[in-house]
């Protein structure tokens, strides 16, 4: 079996075994061949005249490496030594600080924290950049190395040295690292709606969310949740499968996300079942520029079959498959194979998924100044193949006069979370009808 992978920077999931052919070799041309014998006169030369003694397998995994990275931001090559990492990113049991993180210009970038974790409760926020680590300098070392260097024993401290936008001076941060036991799925009760909040989409998440509905039609007795938020902002993806058994858990019918790679007959399609767990209650999807892939893959399916509404900021744009190919017992392949598209045939790659209702994080007292990293912002990331050029599309540049508030006005009113407080009540709204009366059975 293959994997299909769906996160932006972190790899989830089995590796299995796909055997190599000569297939690929018989077929090269002549023009392929002096290719190869270009880079094996550099090998040679960099071999024998470099000014220090270098080894073979170096250089191989150097041009390897240097290869992938030619390509796009998510295929890679990995080795022995760095099995155990990925599966602690699949485990989602580590020492760490709980960040998500890219590399730009040689220099480490965050993504977004991940929630209730030491990086989050610092108030490291998205689009920081993390210059050194103990006072080493991070510029020019390798995203996995440096991630490797945020992790250890747990209760253990590190000093961050953080450069933000929009600040004069860089500034150090101390954490102590924590065993990361993330809790994909959790769920509150607000003012009658269930809020269900998913961090990413590792194994059995579809499984966790049907369990927290039915957990919170217990919680509220007779009274019923009127509808309910599905809050997948900062959540950076995960297993495709978890992401079409969550979508399914919402509808009837229908296609949910199909993939498709070079070739043009190369199509997978996945489809809901029958039976919506929620009963056809209003609903309402969070997003924000840190929601990606599987994610994705959940608030396009619903948006577009007018199942919710998508609210918050766009999302980040990563609409590329994965696929981990091992190569022998101490190396694999992550090579992006497909891009995936919503129902009605959008490729959410570099663009991400527009929200229905376009709702700033006012509570977050910088978020006007706050850079916010999406797939459209990495280098070689790819293109889109939408047919509808967004940029035809009108935009509404007038300000909401809704959004007017400042964090400080939102936290004398006890509004910690603005963009989930505006979707409660929003949710309130569409569940009742004229005289308070719920709608929704």
């Amino acid at each position: 079996m293959i994997r299909k992978l769906l996160p932006p920077l972190a790899l989830v999931g089995a590796l299995a075994l796909v055997p190599l052919t000569t297939a690929t070799v018989a077929a090269a041309d002549t023009d392929t061949y002096k290719e190869l014998e270009t880079f094996m006169g550099v090998f040679e030369r960099v071999r024998a005249n470099y000014v220090d003694t270098v080894d073979d397998h170096t250089l191989i995994k150097g041009a390897i490496d240097g290869m992938l990275a030619s390509l796009d931001p998510h295929s890679s090559y990995v080795e022995a030594s760095d099995f155990a990492q990925l599966k602690t990113t699949t485990d989602g049991n580590y020492g760490g600080l709980g960040l998500s993180v890219t590399q730009e210009d040689g220099t480490v970038k965050v993504i977004s924290p991940t929630e209730d974790t030491p990086a989050d409760r610092a108030g490291i926020k998205s689009g920081d950049y993390i210059t050194h680590l103990d006072g080493e300098l991070l510029y020019g070392l390798d995203l996995d190395a440096s991630v490797e260097k945020m992790r250890g024993p747990p209760g253990s401290a590190i000093k961050l040295t953080i450069v933000r936008p929009g600040r004069d001076k860089p500034f150090d941060v101390t954490l102590r690292r924590e065993r990361i036991e993330l809790r994909p799925v959790k769920w509150e009760l607000k003012d009658g709606v269930g809020v269900l909040n998913i961090n990413q989409f590792s194994a059995n998440v579809g499984e966790q969310v049907a369990a927290a509905l039915t957990a919170m039609d217990k919680a509220a007795g007779s009274a019923k949740p009127i509808g309910y938020i599905v809050d997948l902002r900062s959540n950076p993806g995960g297993l495709l499968d978890e992401a079409v058994s969550v979508s399914d858990a919402f509808l009837e019918r229908g296609e949910i996300v199909s993939e498709r790679g070079r070739a043009r007959d190369d199509i997978e399609r996945f489809y809901a079942r029958p039976g919506d767990l929620t009963a056809g209650k209003p609903l309402i999807v969070l997003v924000d520029a840190g929601s990606a892939s599987a994610a994705e893959i959940v608030a396009g399916a619903l948006q577009d079959h007018r199942r919710a509404l998508v609210m918050g900021e766009r999302s980040f744009g990563k609409g590329s498959v994965q696929t981990v190919i091992q190569l022998d017992q101490a190396s694999a392949l992550r090579l992006t194979t497909a891009r995936y598209y919503t129902p009605s045939g959008r490729s959410v790659q570099a663009g991400g998924i527009e929200p229905d209702i376009l709702v700033p994080q006012l509570s977050d007292p910088d978020y006007k100044d706050r850079p916010t990293v999406r797939e459209a912002d990495l280098r070689r990331h790819l293109i889109s193949q939408n047919k509808v050029d967004d940029k035809l599309l009108e935009k509404d540049a007038n300000v909401d006069p809704r959004f007017s508030a400042s964090a400080a006005e939102l936290e004398k009113k006890g509004i910690k979370d603005f963009q989930l407080d505006y979707a409660v009540k929003t949710l309130r709204r569409l569940a009742t009808g004229p005289a308070g009366t719920s709608r929704a059975g």
